[in-house]
């Protein structure tokens, strides 16, 4: 007989929350193992006892057939004879294999699991009428629901949770107990006998109406299938919704909300529903039908009846697929055929909604509200009834935004990248938006860390905690222009210092002395006698890109930072830089040619005024039929010329984006802005993919001259050339240019590997054409992959930057 032996494993990772311990109590019945298996606040820890055999098999299993949720970052594996050493109990053999109580360990934490869409056995359940929780709005188990935007503490246990007030029934709490259950430890367990309940609430002659249940989910279909706005809870917060084919309920909620033209996120019911309104390719079904649930941006077809004031002369919609029950209830998703193949045989009045409005519950640059009371108070004059349920969110987390890149993008190419993965880079994740879904899903480092928290930007503000060889990004917390977003930033890295057991060494922040994030960052070192680390906004992008690809930082790399704007170090506006940089430092070898930006703001908002600027800077006339002109009258551009002559209040740019924004309105795309990048964005759109014209940039020492560009710009636009023509010529200058660059300092260092960082970078044409130009020429070039290219992911960057500035003392 063999000899028994015991295994001692302590396992780290997303092993909590996701169904981790019963298939541990699974795997040990399977393999008649005695033993235990237990939670800490460091991860998950097993002994059983068994022949080494038996033992190596059952190792081996932990490793290749994981939980769908879970992921192992480190596995640690002991033997010893068996019945000695056991941390647990009496030495001696064990006698039955059990899942013992959690454990927490002074300062230890571990990875926590994001939000999960519900999955398919749940949804099955949801409509079978012969199960008890038929059409129950907060079904769930542990492979699926609400994690991150419930969990206040660690260990993740229903104590730990807003679920906690929810004391369940006898049915519930056998399933809970039961290891061979899957909701077994499933924290948000619950049925329509102990759990949270749903309703619809509206105020008719000041006196509030309410129905629940069911009852209130037919109502609120009713009203959304009549043009009514509502407010409806989900996972993060709340969503303002109205029907997607309905322009006047469309108009109508844009000017409650305040925004102007700002496109939309949209929610159908299925895939199929999806593509009778967008083009959809293999990869971007992937992400729709992702565990995320992100919104996935997508080519809209002509054909669609989903009205254009859901996404202004865009022709990209934002479409994600319900990722709650409540979602799946409301937009009647088992009447419709699904990837579900669900089916029921209710009767419904009204007819069923292929689209939904999802957008966030709020005001524009507010906060996304959470909170029953708060938005009976903030959304009163937004939304004209509210679907609320009692399930209170701790974390407040905007939906994740993302696109798909195919080959058409990234062409081919050899690299040396550590985390070089083929299928990644035929279809790579390209994230605009990285919150719900993803947030607070850890990066692994390429090196160990000090304890640092970076403050992030003013714009799309995330903040970044690291620890030993983790990064812990922050879900979005929005445009840091306001007390209440302040508010919701300083919580949440409250929070996440609790939840990771972080307490920060250093704290990294950009230099821009205005920006709320630098103020908290400077006022906390002080008050604490921590180092405050200030980092350049565009190192911070080149360092974030390295990180998200798996760069240790021991050979320097040229980095493409192009954006709006980032406070230089000689005070001015950058935004079109070309470095040779690693974590450490930088050097600034080209960037674009200094222009002026009068008002700054102003004239971000009026490109109008940018495009006037930027000629006035060339040297180049105003002519009065161009439509920058047009837009400010006589007096207006007297007043301007005396402004930047003068230089009053007329900061200097080496910005692309801001470039972008002057070529958009000279084009006559457009002259005033709603919302960030808009010319921009509309001139990628009306770009013709035909036209293999280009427009000239000139190298001149360390800047680039834009003057020959522009002017043959202007020729074209007297010779009455087409905006797409317009637009097709001026991107592929300007990627002739990134090619011509990058050659020129090749030529000077010998580097060959590129990184791309940046919210210009979001500029799929720009992207696919420098990509492929870059790459023709011999160039290793990386791109974002698990954080976006914008200021989303620069808290990253700016962790990094600080990390190695105190690691080299």
């Amino acid at each position: 007989m063999s000899e028994l032996r015991r295994a001692k494993l302590h396992i780290t990772g997303i092993v909590q929350g996701v169904g981790f311990r019963p298939f541990v109590y699974g795997l040990a019945v399977r393999f008649a193992l005695a033993g235990w298996v237990r939670n800490t606040s460091a991860g998950v820890d097993i002994e059983v006892d068994g022949t080494q055999e038996t033992l190596d098999a059952f190792v081996l299993a932990l490793k290749t057939e994981l939980p769908p949720l879970a992921r192992i970052d480190s596995f640690y594996v002991s033997f010893s004879r068996a019945g000695t050493g056991t941390t647990v109990g009496t030495p001696g053999l064990f006698t039955a294999f059990e899942i013992i109580h959690s454990k927490a360990v002074e300062g230890a934490f571990q990875p926590i699991s994001p939000d999960v869409c519900v999955c398919d056995d749940c949804l099955r359940e949801l409509f079978d009428p012969a199960d008890r929780r038929y059409r129950y709005p907060f079904i769930n188990c542990t492979n699926c629901g609400p994690r991150f935007t419930i969990i206040t503490d660690i260990p993740y246990d229903r104590p730990n949770t807003t679920m906690a007030p929810f004391a369940m029934c006898p049915d519930c709490a056998a399933e809970y107990q039961n290891p061979l259950d899957r909701r077994f430890h499933a924290q948000p367990v619950a049925c329509p006998v102990c759990g949270p309940k749903v309703w619809l609430e509206w105020t008719i002659d000041d006196g509030r109406q309410t129905v629940e249940g069911d009852r209130a989910i037919h109502a609120a279909q009713k009203m959304l299938a009549e043009g009514k706005i509502l407010a409806v809870k989900g996972l993060g917060g709340f969503h303002l919704a109205c029907d997607a084919t309905n322009a006047e309920a469309v108009a109508e909620l844009r000017r409650r909300k305040l925004r102007v033209d700002k496109p939309f996120a949209l929610m159908m019911p299925d895939i199929v529903t999806i593509e009778k309104h967008c083009i959809v390719s293999h990869a971007e079904r992937e992400l729709l039908e992702s565990r995320q649930r992100p919104i996935v941006l997508l080519r809209r077809k002509p054909e669609s009846n989903i009205t254009t004031q859901v996404a202004p002369k865009q022709d990209t919609l934002g479409v994600m697929l319900p990722y709650t029950p409540l979602h799946y209830l409301l937009l009647n998703a088992d009447r419709v055929i699904s990837p579900y193949a669900v089916h029921s045989q209710r009767n419904v009045s009204q007819r069923s909604l292929i689209a939904l409005v999802m957008t966030s519950g709020n005001l524009s640059e507010e906060p996304i509200a959470t909170g029953n009371d708060e938005v009976r108070e903030r959304l009163s004059t937004l939304a004209d009834a509210f679907l609320m349920h009692n399930r209170d969110i701790r974390t407040r987390c905007d939906d994740s935004v993302v696109r798909a890149l195919g080959i058409t993008e990234l062409g081919d190419q050899e690299t040396e990248s550590p985390n070089h993965l083929i299928p990644d880079y035929l279809f790579p994740t390209y994230f605009l938006r990285r919150s719900r879904g993803y947030a607070p899903d850890s990066l692994q480092l390429p090196f160990e860390v000090p304890s640092i928290l970076a403050t992030g930007p003013e714009l799309k503000n995330t903040y970044c905690l690291t620890r030993e060889r983790y990064a812990f990004l922050s879900h979005h917390i929005g445009d840091m222009e306001n007390y209440e977003t302040l508010r919701s930033f300083e919580d949440g890295i409250n929070h996440f210092e609790r939840l990771f057991r972080i307490q920060p060494e250093a704290i990294a922040y950009d230099l821009h002395p205005n920006y709320l994030s630098t103020r908290y960052a400077l006022e906390r070192a002080e008050r604490e006698n921590l180092p405050a680390i200030g980092v350049q906004h565009h190192h911070a992008h080149i360092a974030a890109c390295m990180a998200d690809n798996g760069m240790d930082g021991s050979r320097p790399v040229i980095g493409l930072a192009f954006d709006g704007s980032g406070y230089g170090d000689d005070g001015a506006i950058w935004g079109g830089e070309f470095f040779v940089a690693d974590y450490a430092g930088y050097e600034r070898k080209f960037h674009l040619a200094y222009f002026p930006l009068p008002g700054g703001d102003a004239a971000i908002k009026r490109p109008a005024r940018t495009a006037l600027a930027l000629l006035w800077s060339l040297g180049l006339d105003w002519d009065e039929e161009l439509a920058p002109a047009r837009e400010l009258c006589y007096e207006d551009r007297m007043a301007l010329r005396v402004q930047l002559e003068r230089g009053l209040n007329t900061p200097q740019t080496s910005s692309l984006g801001r470039l972008f924004d002057a070529a958009a309105a000279l084009a006559g795309v457009r002259q005033k802005v709603n919302y960030e990048a808009q010319a921009a964005i509309e001139f990628e759109s009306a770009l013709d993919r035909t036209e293999s014209g280009a427009y000239r940039f000139e190298v001149q020492n360390e800047t680039l001259n834009v003057r020959p560009a522009i002017a043959a710009l202007l020729a074209d636009i007297h010779s009455g050339a087409s905006v797409p023509v317009l637009s097709a010529r001026f991107h592929n200058g300007v990627a002739d240019m990134i090619r011509q660059t990058c050659g020129q300092i090749r030529r000077e260092t010998g580097l060959k590997e590129i990184m791309l960082s940046g919210g210009v970078w979001q500029n799929m044409a720009l992207l696919e054409r420098a990509m492929r130009g870059l790459r023709a020429d011999g160039f290793v070039v990386y791109i974002h992959r698990q954080i976006p290219a914008n200021d989303g992911g620069l808290s990253l960057g700016q962790a990094l930057v600080g990390a190695a500035r105190l690691i080299s003392g």
